[in-house]
């Protein structure tokens, strides 16, 4: 957690004072790039550019919201421009099978109360267009509302209920069709 006082020692311009706000966030701040970008390397980069504008931008932090949820929305659309910009330029997107996520909270949705195994989710969440996972992943994983999602990404609510119905449909759909099959043999 980021003190209103070391907050405002990095507003006073103190250097050690946002390299401790780094130090304090960047686990967090690296896992929600990974979990959106799907790449070590790019996360990276997001994760630095999403810093970038925290530090840029902390003068006009009103202090609304925890430091925590604002730099989390940051990341958030840090990562959809990078990806915006990636597909623009053509390049290949990561392969699902390299991809290291680990998942904090499940899904609200228990789906027909079955285990999923950590590997399945990361892949099927990979699976999903980027618009379809965003939501999820700020949704389940860093529990904003659909509201504050829809903000962010400059929708309506209703969109992003949307969104999330469809996603978590396909979820479930990915998740449980192999089972089902071998269910039948």
């Amino acid at each position: 957690m980021v003190s209103h006082e070391l907050l405002a020692a990095c507003r006073r311009g103190d250097p050690k004072a946002f390299e401790e706000v780094v130090r304090r966030t960047h686990k967090h701040v690296y896992t929600q790039a990974l979990r959106l970008v799907g790449d070590r390397q790019d996360a990276e980069d997001v994760a630095q550019e999403a810093y970038l504008r925290v530090f840029r931008g902390l003068a006009g932090f009103r202090e609304e919201a925890q430091f925590e949820t604002w730099l989390y929305r940051i990341v958030a659309n840090t990562a959809m421009s990078y990806l915006r910009r990636r597909q623009r330029f053509g390049a290949v997107l990561a392969d699902p099978e390299e991809e290291e996520v680990s998942l904090q909270r499940a899904s609200e949705e228990r789906v027909d109360q079955q285990a999923v195994d950590r590997d399945s989710l990361v892949k099927a969440l990979a699976a999903l267009p980027i618009s379809l996972r965003t939501v999820v992943v700020l949704k389940d994983v860093y529990g904003l509302t659909c509201l504050e999602i829809g903000r962010e990404l400059g929708t309506t609510e209703g969109a992003v209920k949307v969104r999330l119905h469809r996603a978590r449909k396909r979820l479930k759909g990915m998740l449980f069709a192999s089972e089902e099959g071998r269910d039948e043999v």
